[in-house]
């Protein structure tokens, strides 16, 4: 896909609004929600009206790949939640408690 002026993608595949930290999928998100373009606004209040315009105009000529590119954001923010919740169980806590006595006995 290739981006406009007004979108960048950082070495982490990441895209963005120039000259902004929000994300196009946090523009798009809102748009997919019902919000207007002023709603968005409203959400995002250091963009401009035009700019949002663009983004969803950028959106509507490309929705199938902006919709992959959602979707892998999608599945990389559930594999990041997925790993910060892992703990460790109950074997592991045990594990741990008799190497912490070991090497305190020693």
């Amino acid at each position: 896909m290739t981006l406009p002026d007004f979108l960048l993608q950082n070495a982490t595949g990441s895209i963005h609004l120039k000259s902004h930290r929000i994300g196009l999928e946090h523009v798009v998100r809102f748009y997919q929600e019902g919000y207007s373009a002023e709603g968005i606004l409203d959400q995002f209040p250091s963009l401009s009206l035009a700019l949002i315009h663009k983004v969803i105009a950028f959106y509507l000529e490309h929705r199938p790949d902006v919709d992959a590119y959602l979707a892998q954001c999608h599945s990389s923010l559930a594999d990041q939640a997925a790993a910060a919740h892992r703990r460790p169980d109950m074997e592991e806590l045990r594990r741990r408690h008799e190497a912490l006595k070991r090497s305190k006995a020693s």
